[in-house]
């Protein structure tokens, strides 16, 4: 089954992996030599899709469980190290779609999306974390997209908890730099049945997943970025990035406010524009373009 050598000896955990997208994480992790954890709410599915893996020469297995549910979630990682002492790769996977205009949207399904992909990820990468700083290694990829990175009609909720696992993994990859932990987000576009409804079926033919994967392993190898957005879909990679324009100092002066209005080109326009290394760039731009001097005091 092996492919190559790149992820020899790595063992991952890819939540959601009975079918669809994240099926096709695991058989590609597989292929690159890696051991896998095939977690899926279903028994039946996880087990299929470890036994493909097995079926074709590589090892996996299966836990089936909630990622919501935190001591599933324990379990499965206490597991993992049981069978093969490591967790090297997490890729947060497992989602859910209740989609509704904002207006029809009830704050019950809000919720729920929000726990699943957002507390979900969370719950799965503190049971790893631990692990990852003690061994000095570690890759975690956030599944985000494009709705919630630019919007989706009807998508608010799912939106909400996509961006917010970009602010995740932005803030988990400055914590876990001097540990050996990288940590991406990948925004996919694959027909899956998450995407059933939301397509045509022109677009959805040339949408196969697995075309997604090969991008994945470039997050999850020795040689993988950390803080990368990866934009994949129907065989094509583009890379995505929060920028912050250089802005307009405008000061404490009467008549502010109509000056934002009246400045409002400058302050949007966006040559120039940076990708902050961390947050607080931001801060300790406006005070130097305010002159107070110093720097924002932040534990970065």
């Amino acid at each position: 089954m092996t492919t190559g050598a790149k992820l020899q000896g790595r063992v991952a955990i890819v939540t959601g992996s009975g079918g669809g997208l994240g099926r096709c994480h695991a058989l590609e992790l597989a292929r690159h030599g890696a051991k896998v954890v095939v977690n899926d709410l279903g028994r039946e599915t996880a087990d299929a899709v470890a036994q493909e893996i097995r079926d074709a020469g590589g090892e996996a297995v299966a836990f089936a469980g909630s990622v919501t549910d935190e001591a599933a979630v324990a379990a499965m990682m206490t597991g993992t190290l049981d069978r093969w002492g490591r967790i090297d790769i997490l890729v947060n996977n497992a989602g859910i779609l209740r989609d509704r205009s904002f207006a029809k949207m009830e704050l019950d399904d809000f919720r729920l999306v929000v726990d699943v992909h957002l507390m979900g990820a969370a719950i799965c990468t503190k049971a790893a974390w631990e692990t990852m700083r003690a061994q000095k290694h570690g890759r975690i990829v956030m599944t985000t997209s494009s709705s919630g990175l630019y919007g989706n009609f009807g998508q608010a909720n799912y939106g909400a908890a996509k961006m917010a696992l970009v602010g995740l993994m932005q803030t988990l990859a400055i914590e876990g730099e001097k540990y050996g932990i990288r940590v991406n987000c990948l925004a996919p576009t694959a027909a899956t049945q998450m995407t059933g409804g939301v397509l045509s079926e022109d677009a959805l033919a040339c949408l196969d997943p697995a075309l997604v994967s090969p991008g994945l392993i470039h997050l999850v190898g020795d040689d993988a970025p950390t803080r990368a957005i990866l934009c994949a879909g129907a065989g094509h990679f583009a890379a995505a990035n929060v920028t912050l324009t250089a802005g307009v100092h405008v000061g404490a002066v009467d008549g502010a406010a109509a000056r934002v209005s009246a400045e409002w080109d400058r302050i949007a326009d966006r040559a120039g524009e940076i990708v902050p290394a961390y947050g607080f760039t931001q801060a300790e731009r406006e005070i130097a373009s305010a002159g107070c001097g110093g720097k924002a005091v932040a534990a970065h």
